[in-house]
């Protein structure tokens, strides 16, 4: 099932299997410059924008008995903030609905899991994560501590297109801004024999109609994974929040923010190194990101044909620029933002690729393409997200 497949030249790149890109993808960890946890504003702005359409999906999930513990999943968590944020809000927010049956309904305990690939940097996500409130106290001295935690927490490690949790035991499940990276990049697109062969491009935008439609199918084949590991995973009367890079074309080569971010300096960042001689092209070609933004009928289509949860909430939501800087009119910050933006989420990628050394050369030409553009990038990089509300059918 997983194999690493040899281009047929000798000396050619080893293209990464999907085996190993489940164990080698991941947002770029620490709290360094380029780090996700340091470029991930603009997913925390979207993320508060859509905080009444989550609240929305949390008042449709059923109350169970005190006694049995409330458990939240936060799929493709990644290592910043954002995701403790977000636990916090989900939380705080089913308190609230239990404090308002009355006195005579405590609220239960929660626990929290933490999900993402297992090169996640868990260990920069851990130590952000507040202590636990008034350990061994009751819930209500947990629920009463400022800057402390009223959850119980823990990591879970593994690919969300598969199982990760035991039949019947989370209540509801939330995932941002990361079921637009597939499984894979598609087999086809990188072989030289096949007509979907993704030639002298590193991403899917402004690609053939038969390579966008190898992206769309993987795409679609994941998300099916995805629902059905989660059908077998939710309790009843559970509901699942989700977003990610969406699209208002209904040509699937048109990438929309994806396609300005991955598919315009970034990619002539490669042809860069080409006509300097730092890379080949063939090197190049084998190298596409595994994202696909979907559209609303691309989504829709999978929830329908899996069949096991009805869509209460299905919408394109304009997120705004993927882009946060102080200084607007400062064309370097805004190049620096855009070269750190994309290495924060592609960096991993591209260092197993091509070595640090030329990964810095291909971020530097990214930097410096981008600030020669940087009014236009401000005016034109706009992300639109797909936002999805689910609870069984």
């Amino acid at each position: 099932m997983y194999k690493k497949k040899m281009a047929p030249n000798k000396g050619d790149n080893v293209v990464v299997s999907n085996m190993k890109l489940e164990r080698m993808l991941s947002m770029k960890g620490g709290k360094g410059e380029t780090s996700y946890a340091n470029n991930s504003q603009a997913q925390a702005l979207h993320a508060k924008s859509m905080l009444h359409l989550l609240e929305e999906t949390l008042d449709g999930i059923q109350l169970n008995s005190p006694e049995v513990p409330f458990v939240v999943a936060d799929l493709g968590c990644s290592c910043g903030n954002n995701t403790i944020y977000i636990v916090d809000v989900i939380i705080k927010h089913m308190i609230k609905r239990y404090e308002a049956l009355g006195s005579e309904h405590d609220p239960p305990e929660f626990s929290a899991f933490f999900s993402d690939l297992p090169s996640n940097d868990f260990n920069t996500l851990f130590q952000l994560l507040p202590p636990l409130a008034n350990d061994g106290g009751s819930m209500e001295e947990c629920l009463a501590a400022d800057n402390h935690r009223s959850y119980f927490a823990a990591g879970v490690p593994g690919s969300f297109y598969k199982r990760l949790f035991p039949a019947n035991s989370i209540d509801v499940f939330y995932s941002a801004f990361s079921l637009h990276w597939l499984s894979q990049v598609p087999e086809c697109v990188l072989d030289k024999r096949s007509s979907a062969y993704n030639k002298g491009r590193v991403f899917i935008h402004g690609a053939s109609e038969i390579t966008a439609k190898a992206y769309k199918k993987q795409f679609q084949m994941d998300l099916a994974g995805f629902l059905r590991s989660r059908s077998k995973e939710m309790k009843r009367g559970g509901s699942m929040f989700l977003v990610c890079l969406g699209r208002t074309s209904v040509d699937p080569s048109d990438q929309g923010g994806a396609g300005l971010l991955f598919g315009t300096h970034f990619q002539d960042a490669w042809d860069d190194l080409i006509q300097e001689g730092l890379i080949s092209s063939e090197k190049r070609d084998n190298f596409n990101i595994p994202v696909y933004a979907p559209s609303l009928q691309d989504f829709k289509e999978v929830v329908e044909a899996v069949g096991s949860f009805s869509i209460n909430k299905l919408e394109v939501f304009k997120g705004g620029s993927p882009l946060v800087v102080n200084q607007p009119d400062d064309q370097a910050e805004v190049g620096r933002a855009l070269a750190n933006s994309c290495r924060s989420v592609a960096g991993v990628l591209v260092d197993a690729h091509l070595g640090d050394q030329l990964s810095e050369e291909l971020f530097s030409r990214v930097e410096s393409r981008a600030t020669s553009q940087a009014k236009e990038l401000l005016e034109k990089l706009q992300f639109f997200h797909i936002v999805a509300s689910l609870s069984f059918a």
